[in-house]
């Protein structure tokens, strides 16, 4: 809020975030990672009808975004172990139309991309990488070889900054053409900003367990799901505002402080803990993405029969327990494209159940948290 008051110069913060995160001098600072997608596509300016080829789940605005630029988006479906494009899948689906492929690492784990660059290079594809769930810390910009990465500091990912993004580019013609088109956009206001600091506030009084089952009982019982209204507040660019906006000077102070004093205590905290939670729960319950690289469970997913019952029983102890499709969506297929439907992603997507496996959860409250969970995957 002080940076409401404060805060001015965005031209000048920018520049500053952007040399905090990357000295290279080869980043944008956005208003949101959806933002920045939308300014590399428009500076790519991929023939209209191209296809590009996506990770089988990811956020549905990505899909809207490739799909406004006149795109194919095609999903590729995933190995629920890995939560990778399953490449044997991906050689198949590349065509004469395909221009690049989106990967996005999903719960907080990094996929090995080293397959993927040498498939890319050889088809002639550009290969972007969604990390807006795994940042791990100052001087993480993604994978070199990659043609873009693209991260998020929305309200609910790692070192929010209540919004913005940043996007590494290997192409400094491609950035110095983001940067000259966002010059185009309005900036983004203080009051709009403040106002996104004050439901942020919201949110994190919905962490305390007794506060979080009163507020889950009463959205239910007036027929307003609580999973929406958490997904509305914790949007970078709530219904009703454009993410084709320039980031303002307090955002962008935030953001700056969140980069400068970033955390990484509390980040290994939360990664042994996912560790632990994995350990626990394996012999019982599926967890997505067990066998990712670099894991720090920016969230905890587990897949079960019966998700809605494992939801309820954990909201009832007081739990902030989601089903993933409240922020995730598997990616249709193309009309008349029935070897790309997502399949198995869709499958792991109906059953997946994201629970608050956080450091800052005491131990007691941790064992029960697991132990329900386990007691609902095996139908006790």
């Amino acid at each position: 809020m002080w940076a409401c008051v404060g805060a001015f110069r965005p031209q000048r913060l920018a520049e500053r975030v952007e040399r905090t995160w990357s000295a290279a001098g080869d980043s944008v600072a956005c208003l949101s990672a959806r933002s920045g997608f939308d300014l590399l596509l428009s500076a790519f300016d991929l023939p209209v009808g191209s296809e590009v080829l996506v990770s089988a789940v990811t956020i549905p605005d990505m899909v809207a975004i490739l799909r406004k630029h006149g795109l194919v988006p095609v999903p590729v479906d995933l190995d629920p172990a890995t939560l990778a494009p399953r490449l044997d899948l991906l050689d198949k689906l590349v065509t004469s139309r395909s221009r690049a492929l989106l990967v996005a690492h999903l719960f907080g784990g990094r996929q090995d991309l080293a397959p993927l660059v040498g498939l890319c290079r050889r088809r002639g594809m550009l290969l972007i990488e969604d990390c807006a769930q795994s940042f791990r810390g100052l001087g993480d910009t993604g994978t070199p070889a990659a043609d873009a990465s693209l991260f998020s500091f929305g309200p609910i990912k790692t070192a929010t900054a209540f919004g913005g993004g940043l996007v590494r580019v290997r192409d400094p013609e491609v950035l110095s053409r983001m940067r000259r088109l966002q010059c185009d956009w309005p900036l983004q206001t203080r009051r709009a900003f403040a106002r996104r600091v004050i439901r942020c506030g919201a949110l994190v009084a919905l962490q305390h367990p007794l506060f979080y089952g009163l507020v889950a009982m009463v959205a239910d019982r007036l027929g307003h799901p609580l999973d929406a209204m958490v997904a509305g507040a914790a949007r970078s660019c709530p219904n009703g505002s454009s993410p084709y906006r320039q980031p303002s000077a307090p955002m962008l102070a935030v953001l700056h402080r969140r980069l400068a004093r970033f955390d990484g205590r509390r980040l290994a905290r939360r990664a042994a803990r996912g560790e632990q939670a994995v350990a626990a729960l394996a012999a019982a319950v599926d967890v997505p993405g067990r066998h990712q690289n670099d894991r720090t469970w920016w969230l905890f997913a587990v897949a079960v029969e019966s998700p809605a019952d494992l939801v309820g029983r954990l909201r009832a102890l007081g739990f902030d327990a989601s089903p993933a499709t409240s922020a995730l969506a598997a990616v249709p297929a193309p009309i008349g494209w029935p070897e790309a439907d997502p399949v198995v992603a869709r499958d792991m997507l109906s059953r997946v159940v994201c629970i608050p496996v956080y450091p800052e959860l005491p131990e007691p409250a941790f064992r029960r948290l697991l132990a329900m969970t386990v007691t609902a995957a095996i139908g006790g």
